[in-house]
C-alpha cells in the first residue's frame, strides 16, 4: 500500500481520530442510500484512526446495549453494502428513548465503550432526540455516578457528547438541505411506475390517479408530476382553490379533446383542500368518473417508494455526507452546537441542527394556520421553483390570456444525444408559448438549420416528451462555421429573433462561431443561449449537464450486475471502460457510486508504477475477505495504457490470487429513459433560459426589430456551485482546453480522494473545502440560485 505523503500527514495531524470512538446509527423510517452513508462513516472513521461502532436497530439498540446491538465495525464489515437498499444495521422507532430512564440507559451503554461521537442518520424526530440527548449528557453522567454505574474519571474523560446528523428521508421534508438521502431513489421508483402505467393507460384511454408518499410534504408528488408531465397534482403545501374539481375536469377533458389518450393525476398522501380536509385518491377517482365518465383507476405506490437499490445520486450524496460527518465530528469542540450535514447546490455545508428542525416545524405550523404561501417559501427556493415551473408548463393559457410578442424563437439540439434533451425542448416550447412567442423546432442541429428543416412547434406537439430518451428533434455534430450564410438565410426567412441551443461541446463551439458571424451577418445579432446537455459533462461554465445523471445510473446499475455475476465464484477483478472523451467525470463519479477500487482518467496522469501499485493494493485486499474488485477506465485516459493493456496487466500480476474480466459499456450510457434528476434539471434550466431570452429580446427591441450584438446576449446557462448562472461564452474561452474538449478546472476532481479513501488507499484530502458551520437563512440563495443540480 502506498505510504501517506506529506499532505496526508498534515491531514492526519490536523484531523487525527486516534483515541476517539464514533458510533453510527440509522433511526426512524429507512431510506435508500443510508447504507452508503454508514459505509462512508465507518471507512472514513477507520481511515483517520478512530474506533467505529455500529448501533443496530437505532435508538432501541442504544438503550438495550449488549454486544449484538453496539458492535465495533471493521473495514470489511461494510463491503457490498453500497448497492443495498434500506439499512442493514436496522432501524426502529423507540418509545423508551423518549423517556429520561431510556436515555440514562443509552448514556451508560455509550460510556462503557468510550463513545462520545454520534453520527445519526434519520429524520427530524431522530435528530431532535439526538440533540436532547446531547443537552442532557452531563446530567445523565452525574446520575450514573450517583448510582455507582460509572466513576468520576469517566465523567471527566467523556464529559461532552458530540452529534452530527445526516438527513435520511425519502420525503425531502427537512429544511436546510436541497436533497435528503433517499429522495432521488424514491423518485426513481415513482417514475418507473408512472412510465409503465402510461403505456397501459394509453392503450385503454384511461385516467390514472396515483398516490405517492409525503404525509406532510409534497416534494415527491410535485417533482414526479414535473418529471412525467402529469395533468394535475395535489400537494399539502398548496391546496387547490375552491372549485378546483370543475377546473381539473375541464383540464382533463381539454387534454382528451387534444388527442391525448391518457390522463395522469398525482396525489400526495397528505393532500388537503383549502379547509384542511384530506383529498383522497378515491375522492378524485369518483369525481372524474362522475363528471367525465372516463375509465379511471387508482394506484397507491406505498412502500415500493422506500425499496430497491439506491440511485447513483443517493450513493454519491450519502458517501460525501458520511465523510463530511466524520470530519465535522473531529473538528467539533465542547461549544460547537450539534450540526447537520446538508447539501446546497453541489456544495456540502454544515448547519446548526436545531435551526433546521425549527424551520421544518414552522412549515407544518404555517400549513395548520392555512398560511400556505408562507409554507411554500419556508420549504426553500428549490421547492418554490418546482411549483412555479409546474404551473407554467402544465396549465395552458387561453389564446386571449397570452401576451402577443410577435417574437419567433428557434430551438435545436446539437452534438450527441443525451437523456433529458426532450424534457428541455418540451419545457422551452411551452414556456415560449406561455410568453406569447411563436416557437420553431430545428431538426438535426445546425445541419438541419442550413438545409431548412425548420417548422413551427405547438403546445400539444411536445406532449409526453419528458420521459423519452435520445433526441426527438434529431441531433448532429455538424458545426455552423461553413454554413453561416445559409443559416443566416433561414434565420431571415423565418424571422428568428432568438436561439436556444441544447447540447454538448459542439453546441458550445457552435455558439461561439455564430457569435463571430455577427460581424458579417445581422441575422445573428439576436439573443442566443446554450443549455448544456451531454453525458460527458465536459462543457465549460457548468458543473453539471443534462444527461450525465442518467449515464451515471446506467454505469452504476451495470457495475452492480457485473459485480454480482462474480458472487459465489473465485476472487475476480472487473476492468470497465466508460465514455466521456477526455473528461473523467463518468469514470470518477461512477467509480464513487459503484464502489470502485480505482478509476483511470486523463485529468490525473498515471504511469506503470501507479498501475503496479494498484494491482498490489488489490492483491492485498483479495487475500483477505474481499471477493470482488472494480476498476474503471475513461476511454481516452491514456493512449498507451488501453483497456486491453490494463486487463492483461491485472490478469498477469494477479495470477493465483484473482482472475480478470473486462467490459466496454459503450453507447448504453447514452440510451434509456432519462432519470428523474435529468428530467427535472432539463425542465427547469430550459424554462429559465426561455425567460432570459424573453427579457433580452424585450431589452434589445428597437426600430421594429431585435438587435443584440453585445457579449452578454450570447450566453451559456450553467450550474455553478450553488447557483444557475448566465455566462457570456466569450468569457469562457480562457477556462477551456479546446484540444481535449474539457474545462481547465473541474469541481468533481475534489471527489476523487473520497473514492480512494473509501477503497482503502492512503491519500491527501483537502479539508479546506469542507463545509463550515453556516446559519439557516430564509431565501439564503441569490436570485439565480436553483439547486436542481444538487450534486
Amino acid at each position: 500500500m502506498a505510504q501517506p505523503d506529506n499532505q496526508s500527514k498534515r491531514f492526519f495531524e490536523s484531523l487525527s481520530g486516534a483515541g476517539k470512538s464514533i458510533a453510527v446509527l440509522t433511526s426512524g423510517g429507512d431510506a435508500q442510500g443510508m447504507n452508503a452513508a454508514v459505509r462512508a462513516v465507518v471507512r472514513m472513521g477507520i481511515y483517520v484512526g478512530a474506533k467505529v461502532y455500529f448501533i443496530r436497530e437505532g435508538y432501541q439498540g442504544m438503550v438495550d446495549g449488549g454486544e449484538e446491538n453496539i458492535k465495533e465495525a471493521s473495514w470489511e464489515s461494510v463491503s457490498s453494502m453500497l448497492q443495498m437498499g434500506g439499512t442493514v444495521i436496522g432501524s426502529a422507532r423507540c418509545k423508551e428513548f423518549r423517556s429520561h430512564e431510556g436515555r440514562l440507559k443509552a448514556a451508560h451503554n455509550l460510556v462503557q465503550r468510550g463513545i462520545t461521537n454520534l453520527c445519526v442518520i434519520g429524520g427530524d424526530g431522530s435528530l431532535t432526540g439526538a440533540n436532547l440527548f446531547r443537552e442532557e449528557w452531563s446530567g445523565l453522567l452525574e446520575e450514573l455516578v450517583q448510582q455507582g454505574l460509572v466513576d468520576e474519571d469517566a465523567v471527566q474523560k467523556y464529559s461532552a457528547l458530540h452529534i452530527v446528523g445526516m438527513v435520511g428521508s425519502i420525503d425531502n421534508d427537512f429544511c436546510g438541505t436541497d436533497m435528503t438521502i433517499g429522495t432521488d431513489s424514491a423518485l426513481h421508483r415513482i417514475i418507473e411506475v408512472v412510465d409503465a402505467i402510461m403505456t397501459t393507460a394509453q392503450s385503454h384511454q384511461r385516467t390514472f390517479v396515483l398516490e405517492v408518499m409525503g404525509r406532510h410534504c409534497g416534494y415527491l408528488a410535485l417533482v414526479s408530476a414535473l418529471a412525467c408531465g402529469a395533468d394535475w397534482v395535489l400537494i399539502p403545501e398548496m391546496p387547490p382553490e375552491d372549485g378546483w374539481e370543475e377546473k381539473m375536469c375541464q383540464k382533463l377533458s381539454a387534454n382528451r379533446a387534444g388527442m391525448k389518450r391518457l390522463n395522469i393525476i398525482i396525489v400526495a398522501e397528505g393532500a388537503i383542500d383549502c379547509n384542511n380536509k384530506p383529498i383522497t385518491t378515491d375522492h378524485v377517482k369518483d369525481l372524474v368518473v362522475r363528471c367525465l365518465g372516463f375509465d379511471t383507476r387508482v394506484t397507491i405506490l406505498g412502500h415500493v417508494q422506500r425499496g430497491g437499490t439506491p440511485s447513483a445520486f443517493d450513493r454519491i450524496l450519502a458517501s460525501r455526507m458520511g465523510v463530511e460527518a466524520v470530519i465535522a465530528l473531529l473538528e467539533t469542540t465542547a461549544n460547537t452546537p450539534a450540526c447537520v450535514v446538508s447539501l446546497c447546490g453541489n456544495q456540502a455545508v454544515r448547519l446548526p441542527l436545531m435551526e433546521c428542525v425549527q424551520m421544518t416545524q414552522e412549515v407544518q405550523k404555517a400549513m395548520d394556520e392555512k398560511k400556505f404561501e408562507e409554507a411554500v417559501k419556508l420549504r426553500g427556493r428549490s421547492f418554490e421553483n418546482n411549483l412555479r415551473t409546474y404551473k407554467l408548463l402544465a396549465h395552458r393559457k387561453l389564446e386571449s390570456e397570452l401576451p402577443h410578442s410577435n417574437f419567433n424563437i428557434a430551438v435545436l439540439n446539437v452534438g450527441a444525444p443525451a437523456a433529458g434533451m426532450n424534457a428541455a425542448v418540451r419545457s422551452a416550447v411551452r414556456v415560449g408559448i406561455s410568453e406569447g412567442h411563436k416557437m420553431f423546432a430545428v431538426n438535426d442541429g445546425f445541419e438541419g438549420f442550413y438545409k431548412g428543416q425548420i417548422k413551427e412547434i405547438k403546445w400539444a406537439d411536445v406532449g409526453g416528451w419528458t420521459g423519452q430518451g435520445g433526441s426527438l428533434l434529431g441531433t448532429k455534430r455538424t458545426l455552423p462555421a461553413k454554413h453561416v450564410e445559409k443559416i443566416a438565410e433561414q434565420m431571415r426567412a423565418h424571422n428568428i429573433n432568438a436561439l436556444l441551443v441544447i447540447g454538448g461541446f459542439e453546441a458550445y463551439l457552435g455558439l461561439m462561431e455564430l457569435l463571430e458571424a455577427r460581424g458579417k451577418y445581422d441575422e445573428f445579432c439576436v439573443p442566443m443561449v446554450m443549455v448544456p446537455a451531454t453525458v460527458s459533462n465536459n462543457v465549460p461554465g457548468s458543473d453539471l449537464s443534462i444527461g450525465a445523471d442518467t449515464a451515471l445510473n446506467a454505469i452504476t446499475d451495470t457495475c452492480d450486475r457485473i459485480k454480482q455475476s462474480a458472487s459465489g465464484t473465485k476472487r475476480r477483478v472487473f476492468i470497465i471502460e466508460t465514455m466521456g472523451g477526455y473528461c473523467g467525470y463518468l469514470a470518477s463519479v461512477g467509480g464513487l457510486a459503484a464502489g470502485a477500487d480505482a478509476a483511470y482518467i486523463y485529468e490525473e496522469p498515471f504511469d506503470i508504477r501507479d498501475l503496479q501499485s494498484n494491482v498490489e493494493h488489490l492483491t492485498e485486499k483479495m487475500k483477505g475477505a474481499i471477493q470482488r474488485g472494480l476498476v474503471l477506465r475513461n476511454e481516452n485516459s491514456n493512449e498507451n495504457y488501453t483497456t486491453d493493456f490494463i486487463y492483461q496487466l491485472y490478469s498477469e500480476e494477479g495470477r493465483g490470487v484473482f482472475d480478470c474480466r473486462k467490459n466496454v459499456l459503450g453507447h448504453m450510457q447514452q440510451g434509456g429513459a432519462p432519470s428523474p434528476f435529468d428530467r427535472n434539471f432539463g425542465t427547469k434550466i430550459s424554462a429559465k433560459a426561455m425567460l432570459w431570452l424573453t427579457k433580452k429580446m424585450n431589452e434589445t427591441f428597437r426600430q421594429g426589430r431585435v438587435f443584440a450584438n453585445t457579449e452578454d446576449t450570447c450566453c451559456l446557462l450553467g450550474m455553478r456551485r450553488r447557483a444557475l448562472v448566465f455566462q457570456p461564452v466569450v468569457q469562457l474561452k480562457d477556462e477551456t482546453d479546446f484540444v481535449h474538449r474539457i474545462p481547465k478546472e473541474q469541481w468533481w476532481l475534489k471527489l476523487r480522494p473520497l473514492m480512494k479513501i473509501l477503497a482503502k488507499y492512503k491519500t491527501s484530502y483537502d479539508v479546506s473545502d469542507s463545509g463550515q458551520l453556516e446559519h439557516v437563512v430564509r431565501n439564503i440563495r441569490p436570485k439565480e440560485s436553483d439547486p436542481s443540480g444538487a450534486m
